[in-house]
Order: structure tokens, then C-alpha cells, then sequence
């Protein structure tokens, strides 16, 4: 592993451990070269998958993009980030064991619309505006109310 202040290509192993519902193993390695310390994570692969994008093109599963977009809607909502993760992982599993090796990156929001309605309902709220573009205050409104009139449910 290529230590990432000093960029030397080894490092010793000091500690793993398994992180996020035991989907990935945390590593905290320690450079040979600077003695500078990192961590590192680890997860299983199963295949290779591709995101069906809009206008036919095709582009690898990032991990890293769902994140960043959870993240983005859960945003300053007091939710912990294990939560979070778990979410994350939650649909990456669903992806992964769907045995195709394209999905459509429409199927993802949907997957992260379902498991946020049940995290946090701001968080689902604000993640929809993105994924359904919402253009006016009047879609913000509507899909709030059919998120409130759900919880009365």
C-alpha cells in the first residue's frame, strides 16, 4: 500500500478490525518509509459492475459517489455515521447480489430514496430534490406532503 504523505510503496499492518457491520476490514497501517500512520479499508468485490447513466453511457460503480451523496442529503441531521454506512452498504449489497453487471443508475437513487425514507425524512426529502430535479418550490411542497401523509400511514 502506497503510504499517501510520503508516497513509498510499503507499509507494516499495526491493527485490523472489522468496520461497517462487518461488511469491510479497517486496517491501520504505518509507513516504512516517513513512520507516518493511515488507515486503509478493505471490502469484497463480487464483480465488476457499471452504472447506466443517462444518455447510454456506461461508467464503474463507485462506492465512494453513493457515499458522498448519502452523506450530502444527511448532511447536518444529527445522524451517525454508522447509520449512514450501513445505508451505504445496505444498497451496495443489493447491487452487488443482483447478478447483472449493469443497473441503471436510476435503480440506485430508487434503492437510496427506500432506505432514506426510513433513515430520516429530510434526508429523503432533500435527496429526491436532486434525483427527481425538482425546479420549483411547489415540487419541495407536494412531495413533502406525501412524505407526511405516509408517516400518518
Amino acid at each position: 500500500m502506497r503510504c499517501p504523505f510520503c508516497a513509498h510503496d510499503s507499509s507494516q499492518v499495526k491493527d485490523s478490525r472489522p468496520a461497517e457491520d462487518a461488511s469491510a476490514i479497517r486496517r491501520r497501517r504505518q509507513c516504512e518509509g516517513c513512520g507516518a500512520r493511515f488507515t486503509t479499508f478493505e471490502r469484497i468485490q463480487l464483480r465488476e459492475i457499471f452504472v447506466l447513466k443517462s444518455g447510454e453511457r456506461r461508467e464503474p460503480f463507485e462506492r465512494l459517489k453513493l457515499e458522498h451523496a448519502v452523506n450530502l442529503a444527511c448532511r447536518k441531521r444529527g445522524i451517525e455515521q454508522d447509520r449512514i454506512d450501513r445505508l451505504v452498504s445496505g444498497v451496495q449489497r443489493q447491487i452487488e447480489t443482483r447478478g447483472d453487471s449493469e443497473i441503471a443508475s436510476a435503480e440506485i437513487g430508487e434503492m437510496v430514496m427506500e432506505g432514506l425514507r426510513q433513515l430520516d425524512p429530510v434526508a429523503y426529502i432533500r435527496f429526491a430534490s436532486v434525483y427527481r430535479e425538482f425546479s420549483e418550490a411547489q415540487d419541495f411542497a407536494q412531495f413533502a406532503e406525501t412524505v407526511r401523509d405516509a408517516a400518518k400511514d
